[in-house]
C-alpha cells in the first residue's frame, strides 16, 4: 500500500467519523500517539493500538461532534503526511460548545502508521 493510499484511506475514514475502524489494520501494533497537551489526564503520549483505542473511547464518551472538516492529506516525502481537522464539539460534562482546529502529522513505515502527532491552536 502506498503512502498516498494509506493517507487517503485515513482521511476518508475521518470524514465519515469512522477512523477507529482503521486502528487494527492500518496502525502498527506499537504505534505512538502524541497530543499537543494532556487533555484527558492520561498524559500526552500513548503507546500501542490498545492505548490509542482508549483515547478514541475517551473522546467519544466526553464529546459530542456536531460537524467538522477534514483537509488533506498533505504528503511529505515517502513516509509522512499531514491532515488538518476542524471540529464543532460540545463537551458533555459542561455542555460547552466550541470550535477546535488541529494539524495531525502521521508517520508511516512498512505500510503502517507508526506515529501520529497532533498540533493544536493556542
Amino acid at each position: 500500500m502506498s503512502l498516498s493510499d494509506i493517507a487517503n484511506t485515513l482521511v476518508e475514514a475521518c470524514r465519515t467519523q469512522n477512523e477507529a475502524s482503521l486502528l487494527d489494520n492500518h496502525y502498527h501494533a506499537d504505534a505512538v500517539s502524541v497530543e499537543a497537551a494532556d487533555f484527558s489526564g492520561m498524559g500526552r503520549e500513548t503507546q500501542g493500538v490498545d492505548g490509542i483505542k482508549g483515547k478514541h473511547e475517551w473522546w467519544a464518551s466526553n464529546f459530542d461532534v456536531h460537524g467538522g472538516d477534514v483537509q488533506g492529506p498533505f504528503l511529505h516525502g515517502e513516509d509522512r503526511f499531514a491532515v488538518i481537522f476542524s471540529m464543532d464539539v460540545t463537551e458533555k460534562a459542561s455542555g460547552e460548545r466550541s470550535q477546535m482546529s488541529e494539524v495531525a502529522v502521521y508517520h508511516v513505515a512498512d505500510d503502517k502508521i507508526v506515529r501520529e502527532e497532533f498540533y493544536g491552536t493556542a
